[in-house]
């Protein structure tokens, strides 16, 4: 009986910490693994580019016309494509200067 606290301190621990933490080294190992040409990705570095080319465990990325960084599936931290929907974002209204210029001709 007396160790029945320290039995629980540790199965919260566990589902507070260390299980959340697997679920997400899982997520991620999934995501290197799922990585193809043309993915728009951001590095651990913050770096942002387009795979050009998957090589086993090396990644060619394109970030700016033709430059091209040689880094590993590891340090690629998400995919970052812009697949938002254009009627979630909000649209300016167009305006013509012509009719609110307050300069009469």
């Amino acid at each position: 009986m007396e160790f029945l606290p320290l039995i629980a301190i540790f199965a919260i621990m566990y589902f507070l910490m260390i299980r959340p933490q697997q679920k997400k080294m899982r997520q991620q190992r999934s995501l290197v693994d799922s990585l193809k040409t043309g993915d728009e990705v951001v590095l651990n570095s913050g770096i942002f580019g387009v795979i050009s080319e998957v090589d086993g465990d090396v990644v060619w990325l394109e970030v700016a016309g033709d430059l091209e960084l040689k880094v590993l599936r590891g340090a690629v931290e998400g995919r970052f494509n812009d697949d938002t929907n254009d009627d979630d974002a909000e649209e300016e209204p167009e305006v013509d200067l012509e009719d609110d210029s307050p300069i009469e001709s």
